[in-house]
């Protein structure tokens, strides 16, 4: 029996009296816990829960999420953000049925062939769905691990990310795969917070080394935080025989493929008195500024968008540039930061 056996032994029993019941916990389907591995990675359970079931009742199978268009599934995606694990998805999808003849790879090293599948993915389907021993590792397991184990290396940093997952190896239960990765990553998420976690009720807290230093609130270590950068989205509200100009969005920058309002990006903020010369230049005199939005501030992993909404009125005789199309933006995938807007936009001012 390994040294490290009574961790399994002792958190196992614990996950499978305490769960929380979450429908891919009742089943095996690969396809089903695939899903729920990549929403997951995006928003917590109670908000991924209904993703998950929206995407379940459209496409209950890999074969029907296939054959889906693309905008399809990046309005089912709606406001999780980074589209492109949402492109992922249907791209592996269409592998499935392609080159797997409609059945997901067994192995880790079959998984990780599936477009956006990484390491953690793979591993926890794997784990789950055909019983491989295999490890998973994501921010739970890493807090769990660091303060269990007294663990001060960097989760962040090549020597960690290496250390955790070979630690994270050599504590798999192989008899029970699945249930052990799951129990470590439901520790960390109901037990194991981040801030003001219940020791008192964690099943390996005798052997914690970090609530017997009391170092807690010290593990896990970060090496720091990436660098963001400010940018000034000017959005133009043109509203058009029941309508909305709306753009796709097309390049490598953010929400590729979404729409949105038309856009004017400055270098700062802009006041109306300056927005006007501006508005004026980009698109030609004529146009009449209406109101403003207050700023809306989102913030991305590496970005924040300062955006400002603009209700304008083109001059007689506008013609729209090529890119500029009337749509229904609730019949199209837009980022979340459009769609709140639009949701508290009054009535009265809507198209």
């Amino acid at each position: 029996m390994s040294s490290l056996s009574w961790f399994s032994h002792r958190l196992v029993p614990w996950y499978r009296e305490h769960r929380r019941a979450l429908p891919w916990r009742e089943t095996r389907d690969p396809y089903r816990i695939w899903l729920s591995e990549v929403i997951l990675q995006q928003t917590r359970v109670d908000q991924g829960l209904a993703y998950w079931q929206r995407f379940v009742a459209k496409w209950p199978t890999v074969a029907d999420l296939a054959a889906a268009r693309e905008d399809e599934v990046l309005k089912q995606w709606q406001g999780l953000g980074y589209y492109s694990r949402a492109r992922n998805l249907l791209g592996a999808a269409r592998q499935v049925m392609a080159e797997h003849g409609g059945a997901f790879p067994t192995t880790h090293a079959g998984l990780l062939t599936l477009k956006g599948v990484g390491d953690y993915t793979a591993a926890a389907i794997a784990s789950i769905s055909f019983g491989a021993p295999e490890a998973v590792v994501d921010g739970n397991v890493y807090r769990v691990l660091a303060r269990v184990f007294g663990i001060d290396t960097p989760i962040d940093s090549t020597a960690g990310r290496k250390r955790f997952k070979e630690l994270a190896t050599r504590l798999v239960d192989p008899e029970h795969p699945g249930d052990h990765n799951q129990a470590v990553m439901e520790l960390g998420a109901t037990v194991c917070t981040p801030r003001n976690p219940t020791c008192l009720l964690c099943p390996v807290q005798p052997k914690c080394i970090a609530f017997a230093s009391g170092r807690i609130a010290d593990l896990p270590v970060k090496q720091g935080t990436a660098r963001t950068r400010d940018r000034f989205f000017n959005y133009l509200h043109v509203r058009r025989d029941g309508n909305l100009y709306l753009r796709q969005r097309t390049g490598k920058d953010i929400w590729q493929g979404l729409f949105e309002l038309p856009l004017i990006e400055s270098e700062h903020p802009l006041t109306g008195p300056a927005f006007a010369p501006l508005l004026e230049e980009r698109l030609g005199p004529g146009w009449t500024v209406e109101a403003h939005s207050k700023e809306a501030k989102h913030v991305l992993s590496h970005q924040v968008i300062h955006a400002c909404f603009w209700t304008v009125v083109p001059p007689p005789g506008f013609t729209p540039p090529d890119d500029w199309s009337l749509m229904d933006p609730d019949r199209h995938a837009v980022p979340r930061l459009i769609e709140r807007w639009l949701a508290h936009t009054p009535t009265s001012a809507r198209p």
